[in-house]
Order: structure tokens, then C-alpha cells, then sequence
């Protein structure tokens, strides 16, 4: 007791570390960013070895089973979304070829085409008449989930990967659909088409683009190239390498804001600790 007849409490410095740490925390929980009206934590810019170490810290990936709802040996993967039962194939046989992982799905995929599922049902996110483009879309599941929630998707991906895109738009777009969606060839880092920068698209969506460092700023380049004053990306990736994703948190950092989506927002089915969603924003810069 002071002087003033005031009882103060001391903290300890263990509490005081522990309070300054939920401050910060607090400090780097926005209600939106960009077009997701969700809350989201910011990546610090400054330390993006503090991100990685918190995700498998809490996490812990590698302690998981992969490919809870992607089956890479199949050559048919049933996903139900969007009132219907998805019909998404697969080319196992080709997972083995160097460089090539867009002919089988992965739990990435599976968890954004579900959380772009929720989110418009929750509000969060508003696909209807948007233009979206979805990078390395591999078999499609986002793309596809995207047009039928009503966006104008454009799903792109190498050449040699398109044959089996195609088929798979075709075979999931029937009946009343709300959106549509085309398919483009693309490689990162080359010059954009002029349907896909003019305009310049709501969203670009992407699962598993963040695997190798050598495609890092390939990557980036083509988000900086699609992302206008109101583009918002969001990206979801498989925890399996924390230093590719340490090298692409502080590459994009330079020119985006970034904020991770708490998995209490994504679709309740479709969950795993081995998975990171991502929403970035093109940075403004003043003149």
C-alpha cells in the first residue's frame, strides 16, 4: 500500500514478459484485411523467423498425418462443396516426374475450396461477379469452388499441366452455375495475358505455391503483377519446409501486408495443423 491509501500490484517480471507478449498479440489482430472481412494476425515483416517458429511450435506439423483429405493414389477424388458432390481426377502416375506436383491433389487444396466454401456462407468473403485468378491450380478443386460460388475464375498453370485442368472444369460445370471459369496457361515471372490484368482481378487464390526457393520471386513477381488497390490473395500451404516459408514471408513482406487466418474461420470439416492459409495485400506506396 502507497502513501495514497492505493493497494497496487506488483507483476513479477515472468508476468510482466507474459503480459507485454499478449499486448503484442492483441496488437497484431486486425478485424479485415483487403476484402476478407475476417480477423486475421499480421505477420511481423521484421521477424518472419518469429512466424515459422510459432507455427510449428504450436502446431506442430510434422507430428501429423499428411493427407487427411487428399488420396494421391486414386485416380478420382470425390470433394462435396457448393451443394454438390465434386468430381476431381487425378494422375498419380506422373507424381513421380521431377518438378511436377499439380497431377494429384493435396491437403491444401482440399482446405482452401472448403474455406472459400465457408467463408461465403459466413459472410467473410464476397465471390459473386468477382474476377478471380488461381495460380498453379494443379486439378482445379479451388478454381472450380471459386466459379461456383459465383466468381468469373481464371484457373492457370504450366503448359504441360492444362490437359487434365481442362477436364476437370468440364466435368464439374453442369447445370445452374453461378460463376465460370476458363483456363490459361502461365508461368511465373512471364508477362500477363491482357484478360488477366485488365482488369486487374479481386482475389488470386493459391495452395501449395510456396515449395520451392527457387520459385519464390517467380511467384512473387506474378502476385505483384496481379494485385491492384483492391486485390486481395490469399494462400494456403502444407508446413513442410519452415525455411522456404521464412524466404517467402520476408521476400513478400517487402511488398505486402500479410495476415494469417485462425483455423477457428476455416470450414469446421476441414482443419489440419499441417496447413497455413494466408491473406496478403499489396502494399500502397506514397508518392
Amino acid at each position: 500500500m502507497k502513501g495514497d491509501g492505493v493497494v497496487r500490484y506488483e507483476r513479477n517480471p515472468a508476468e510482466e514478459n507474459e503480459y507485454e507478449y499478449e499486448y503484442e498479440e492483441e496488437e497484431r489482430i486486425v478485424e479485415e484485411l483487403g476484402m476478407y472481412k475476417g480477423k486475421v494476425r499480421l505477420v511481423n515483416s521484421e521477424e518472419p523467423t518469429e512466424e515459422t517458429m510459432l507455427l510449428w511450435g504450436i502446431q506442430q506439423p510434422t507430428f501429423s498425418k499428411p493427407n487427411a483429405f487428399a488420396r494421391q493414389t486414386s485416380l478420382q477424388l470425390r470433394v462435396d462443396a457448393c451443394g454438390r458432390s465434386l468430381s476431381i481426377l487425378q494422375s498419380p502416375s506422373n507424381l513421380g516426374t521431377p518438378g511436377v506436383t499439380g497431377s494429384v491433389m493435396w491437403d491444401s487444396g482440399v482446405v482452401l475450396g472448403k474455406f472459400l466454401e465457408h467463408s461465403v456462407e459466413s459472410g467473410r468473403i464476397h465471390l459473386r461477379g468477382k474476377k478471380v485468378v488461381e495460380l498453379g491450380s494443379g486439378c482445379g478443386l479451388v478454381g472450380c469452388v471459386a466459379a461456383l460460388l459465383g466468381a468469373q475464375a481464371i484457373l492457370t498453370d504450366l503448359p504441360d499441366r492444362l490437359r487434365l485442368l481442362k477436364k476437370n472444369v468440364e466435368a464439374n460445370f453442369y447445370g445452374d452455375v453461378r460463376g465460370s471459369a476458363t483456363v490459361n496457361e502461365l508461368t511465373w515471372g512471364d508477362e500477363l495475358d491482357n484478360d488477366m490484368r485488365n482488369p486487374l482481378p479481386d482475389y488470386v487464390l493459391g495452395s501449395d505455391v510456396i515449395y520451392s526457393e527457387g520459385a519464390v520471386m517467380d511467384l512473387l513477381a506474378t502476385l505483384l503483377d496481379l494485385s491492384g488497390t483492391q486485390t486481395t490473395v490469399i494462400l494456403a500451404g502444407e508446413l513442410r519446409n519452415d525455411a522456404i516459408l521464412e524466404y517467402f514471408l520476408q521476400a513478400a513482406a517487402e511488398d505486402f501486408t500479410i495476415g494469417r487466418v485462425d483455423q477457428k474461420q476455416w470450414h469446421p470439416d476441414c482443419c489440419s495443423p499441417r496447413v497455413v492459409i494466408y491473406v496478403l495485400v499489396k502494399k500502397q506506396r506514397n508518392l
